[in-house]
């Protein structure tokens, strides 16, 4: 098919994608967005277009798939309209200061914690926290693996008991 024959084709059956995409959008501005869209993708992927395929079914799905597609993309942006007369747009993720002494007194806590571990749980739950996979703390402390790993579940549980007041 040429690309004349692919453009007539085109305009002629184009007219109906409009009242399809205000029912997507329920907006005039963005259904006219989606329309030219739609058009666009259309003649950008021409060659992809099989000669005797219902040109409205494949209008129809480009449409739908970019619809899709930009609800996701806007659905993922965390963008809140502030109410103000200037209508700034305000980030949701603001940094927040922490206060050094704060986070300084609450490592020494949990340091203090660790080391008041009990020898058993202490060792293998120290190495797993330096790094090591189960399997090599259970060859360098000669246990066996469930026994490493039940080791450091409790001592996991007995650090959540110590320092869940924070």
């Amino acid at each position: 098919m040429s690309t004349i024959e692919f453009n007539q084709m085109l305009v002629k059956n184009a007219d109906f994608l409009k009242p399809f995409a205000i029912t997507l959008t329920r907006d005039s501005e963005a259904a006219k967005d989606l329309f030219q869209e739609t058009l666009y993708r259309a003649l950008a992927n021409k060659d992809k277009y099989n000669v005797g395929t219902n040109i409205k079914a494949w209008l129809y799905t480009i449409m739908r798939n970019i619809f899709i597609n930009n609800y996701r993309r806007k659905v993922k942006q965390n963008v809140i309209f502030d109410s103000t007369p200037n209508d700034f747009l305000i980030d949701q993720s603001q940094a927040v200061t922490i206060n050094g002494a704060e986070g300084t007194l609450r490592l020494k806590d949990i340091q203090a914690a660790v080391h008041n571990l009990p020898e058993i749980f202490r060792n293998p739950f120290l190495l797993y926290f330096d790094g090591f996979k189960y399997h090599e703390i259970a060859e360098m402390l000669d246990e066996p693996l469930g026994t490493i790993k039940s080791r450091i579940h409790f001592a996991r549980k007995l650090l959540k008991t110590q320092i869940h007041r924070f």
